[in-house]
């Protein structure tokens, strides 16, 4: 059938609705949260009643093992939330969770729970590995079920790397290595593009019974077209057709990014006219900005803000990346006005706009150009912001070096310095780069070495060319002091013996060094 898409007079139409419908399951869904609220059309005298009915229900259903919620005294996880996240005198998790479990009140596995989801949201994944570690300590009275247990292997891998995590799963009792745990490694594997890994892990899966479900096709679809292989998707489609696996919003998601990837816009519309038709599925705001992705691609300005325009109609207040998107797009398609007004809807959602929303929409107004906009905006989030996160800055801070304005670039740089931020090495390089654009070498290489000294767990590299550029302005001036500092910044950041950087080096090599 021919879709509404298609047709430039008509306009997006949404799926019908029906009771049926399955939504998207994430990889980090492992625990259903039942929800119970008053009917809207409830009668004063009848709300208690109800409440209490419905409070009963809910302590039968929703128990994570410890005790059910009528006999919980009341939640307070957001306080100690906040006491983690801002990381309560510097000291570490386990410490601030049992000074609480011992001075406050008794912690119990919801709670403990509820507070890693949260950090995990923000990923904060450090400390909600944290949690879960102080938990594995006392399994005795946290009994750690097989989706914790992914759900911990997938924090494993985020900070400490897949190496850990595979020895994490390899360590698991045979019980315990089931669906959910397999899934969370393949996950871990897609995620770090380890192809063979990936697909091994799949295959043993699909032996063991585990590839039955939705959610490992999906991660395999989205692993090939994240890997640049996005004809690979079809097959698994054809093989979830061939077993009985439903499709979810998800993976029509995923089917359409692959035809946007191989911008085949026929078979694009194709796939969302047979998403449409399928009543198990409603199509998301996820969906629709997609393919307005795709037909900016294509140079279709109408269909894309056709599509954003169906994607907002699927917004709702308690999904920030919408924003984001929307943001993004309308600014790809050069829509100032449309930036402001989703920006301003932004806000008015949302009581507290963190960093991530000031960095898309700084990005979005630098790249329409209005860089008035973009320097007013940043100032509003310098006076708002509490935790000075230079990314924000180094929107701005980029645009000034591309342009050659060093005298703002070393302004923004030192007020963020003295409101107390802390520039990252990519700070230091950007403001590099702007000085070797005005030939100030000895400022550049001092700024190398400024990235070199900041103490973080950053893999920051210098940028091969940058070091091109100041390895043959000392050939140039046979500046050997200059050759021997950024020799050692190289050494530093673990460069010496790569490749790339040894060839430069021995290209500008000269007598003295």
């Amino acid at each position: 059938m021919l879709l509404h898409l298609v047709t430039s007079s008509s306009p997006i139409t949404p799926a019908r609705p029906s009771t049926q419908r399955r939504p998207c399951v994430s990889a980090a869904a492992v625990a259903v949260t039942v929800r119970c609220a008053a009917s809207s059309s409830s009668t004063p005298s009848s709300s208690a009643s109800e409440a209490a009915a419905a409070g009963q229900q809910v302590a039968k259903v929703h128990s994570y093992g410890t005790v059910d919620y009528e006999r919980r005294a009341p939640l307070r996880w957001g306080t100690l939330y906040r006491r983690i996240a801002v990381g309560h005198g510097g000291r570490p998790v386990g410490r601030t969770l049992g000074a609480w479990d011992e001075g406050e009140r008794r912690l119990d596995k919801w709670e403990l729970c509820r507070i890693a989801k949260e950090l995990r949201k923000f990923r904060r994944f450090n400390l909600a590995l944290q949690v879960y570690d102080w938990m594995t300590e006392r399994r005795d009275r946290f009994p750690l079920s097989s989706s914790d247990m992914a759900i911990q292997l997938d924090l494993i891998a985020k900070v400490r790397g897949v190496s850990h995590a595979e020895k994490y799963f390899e360590e698991l009792p045979d019980p315990l290595k089931d669906k959910r745990t397999y899934g969370s490694l393949l996950n871990v594997y897609a995620q770090a593009m380890m192809k063979d890994k990936t697909e091994d892990t799949f295959e043993k899966m699909r032996k063991k019974g585990f590839a039955s479900d939705t959610l490992p096709c999906n991660v395999l679809m989205n692993f090939y077209v994240d890997v640049g292989e996005p004809d690979e998707v079809s097959a698994i489609i054809d093989e979830m057709k061939e077993r009985n696996v439903s499709f979810d919003v998800c993976t029509y998601n995923i089917w359409i990014k692959s035809c946007a990837a191989k911008q085949d816009a026929d078979e694009m519309e194709r796939v969302f006219s047979q998403m449409i038709a399928d009543e198990s599925v409603i199509a998301n705001w996820t969906t629709y900005t997609t393919l307005a992705s795709m037909y900016i691609k294509l140079g279709n300005s109408e269909k894309a803000e056709e599509c954003l325009k169906g994607a907002e109609k699927r917004t709702t207040g308690r999904d920030k990346k919408c924003f984001h998107y929307l943001i993004t797009l309308y600014s790809h398609l050069g829509k100032k006005e449309e930036v402001y007004r989703i920006w301003n809807w932004y806000k008015a959602t949302f009581p507290t706009i963190h960093n991530l929303g000031y960095q898309e929409v700084l990005s979005a107004l630098v790249r329409i150009g209005d860089i008035e906009g973009a320097e007013l905006l940043y100032e509003e989030w310098a006076s708002k912001s509490s935790s000075f996160d230079p990314k924000t800055m180094n929107i701005l801070l980029a645009w000034y070096a591309r342009e050659g304005l060093i005298t703002k670039a070393e302004q923004i740089v030192n007020q963020f310095v003295e409101k107390g931020g802390n520039p990252k090495p990519n700070t230091w390089e950007i403001l590099a780069t702007a000085y070797l654009k005005d030939n100030k070498i000895s400022e550049a290489l001092s700024c190398m070495e400024k990235a070199t000294a900041v103490k973080s767990a950053s893999k920051w590299k210098p940028r091969p060319t940058n070091v091109e550029s100041l390895l043959a302005s000392f050939k140039e001036k046979n500046d050997t002091e200059g050759a021997d500092r950024l020799v050692s910044v190289l050494t530093s950041r673990g460069c010496a013996e790569d490749e790339e950087y040894k060839s430069l080096i021995n290209t500008y090599a000269f007598a003295g060094t």
